[in-house]
C-alpha cells in the first residue's frame, strides 16, 4: 500500500512540474502540513480535503506574489493576467500554471501590438496563448519544441461574432490551441503532406479539440494580418511561425515569417512569434 501511495506521489510531482514548473516543488512542501492537518480532520474524507486544500492555497500564494519577483530577478516577466493595453489570455490557466512569462522586451512588443491593433480595429485585441516557465533557460515547456528561453509567445488570430459581426475576445476551446483555420481551395496543403510523412503530432491538438462551436466565429483576415505585419515591423521581433496556406490567404510577404517545420504542430491555431 506504501509503494502504491509513494508511487502516485511521484507521478503528482513529476505532473505537475511538467504543467507548472514549480507544482512538484509546492507539492513536496504541502507534505509539511499533512501531520496537523490530520490532527484537525475528524474523518478519512475531511482530512483529504484539507489536504488538498492546503496544496492549491500554497500553490496560489507561490504563483502570484513569489514567482513573478524572483521571475524579474531572472529577466523574465509576466504577461498580464487581466486585460493590459489591449492584451489579456485566452486562457486563465496559462497564468495559473506559470505558462506566460517573457523578456520584458517581448511583453513590450505586445503592448504595442495591442495599441495599434485596438487603434485600428475597435474591439480587436492580442489574445496570447503559452509563452514560457519563470526560471531557467532550456527548461522545456511541453509540448512546444523552442518555448524554453523566455523569447516566444503563441498568439491568436482575431476573430469576429457571426452573430454580431463584432470583433470577439471569445474562443472556441479554453485554451485556443486546436480550433484550425485548415487550407481551402487551391492552398498549399502542408498538413497532409506533413502527416503522409508519419508526423503524427501535427495536427493532434486539432483532432482532440471540439469544433463544436467554431461555426460562431470566422477568422477576421484583416485584422488578423494588420496583427501580423505590426508584430513584423517591430525592430524586435526576429520570427514569426505561421502555417504556409495562411500566408497568401493574408496576404503577408516579410522574410520574418517562417515554416516551422514538419516536426512540430500546425500553426493554423495561432502564430508564433519571437524577439531577436
Amino acid at each position: 500500500m506504501k509503494i502504491i501511495k509513494w508511487s502516485i506521489r511521484i507521478l503528482l510531482v513529476a505532473l505537475l512540474t511538467l504543467l507548472s514548473q514549480v507544482g512538484g516543488v509546492v507539492y513536496m512542501i504541502s507534505w509539511l502540513t499533512h501531520g496537523y492537518l490530520n490532527r484537525i480532520g475528524n474523518t478519512v474524507l475531511q482530512k483529504r480535503v484539507l489536504r488538498i486544500g492546503s496544496f492549491w492555497v500554497l500553490y496560489s500564494i507561490v504563483t502570484f506574489f513569489i514567482i513573478p519577483p524572483l521571475a524579474r530577478m531572472g529577466g523574465r516577466v509576466p504577461m498580464p493576467l487581466t486585460e493590459t493595453h489591449y492584451v489579456h489570455p485566452v486562457s486563465f490557466l496559462t497564468c495559473f500554471f506559470n505558462r506566460h512569462y517573457v523578456r520584458p522586451g517581448l511583453r513590450d512588443v505586445a503592448f504595442r501590438v495591442g495599441d495599434k491593433l485596438h487603434g485600428q480595429f475597435p474591439g480587436a485585441k492580442v489574445k496570447y496563448m503559452d509563452a514560457n516557465f519563470p526560471f531557467f533557460n532550456g527548461y522545456p515547456l511541453l509540448p512546444h519544441l523552442s518555448h524554453k528561453d523566455g523569447k516566444k509567445l503563441d498568439v491568436a488570430f482575431c476573430y469576429t461574432d457571426n452573430h454580431s459581426g463584432q470583433p470577439t475576445s471569445d474562443y472556441p476551446p479554453h485554451i485556443a490551441y486546436g480550433v484550425s483555420e485548415g487550407p481551402i481551395g487551391k492552398e498549399k496543403d502542408q498538413i497532409h503532406y506533413c502527416e503522409s510523412l508519419g508526423n503524427w503530432q501535427y495536427s493532434f491538438m486539432s483532432k482532440m479539440m471540439s469544433q463544436g462551436d467554431r461555426e460562431r466565429y470566422m477568422l477576421d483576415k484583416k485584422a488578423s494580418r494588420y496583427m501580423v505585419e505590426v508584430f513584423q515591423n517591430d525592430s524586435k521581433i526576429g520570427k514569426i511561425l505561421i502555417e504556409p496556406h495562411l500566408i497568401p490567404r493574408l496576404r503577408l510577404k516579410n522574410g520574418k515569417i517562417r515554416y516551422h517545420g514538419c516536426n512540430s504542430v500546425r500553426h493554423d491555431d495561432h502564430i508564433h512569434v519571437q524577439i531577436r
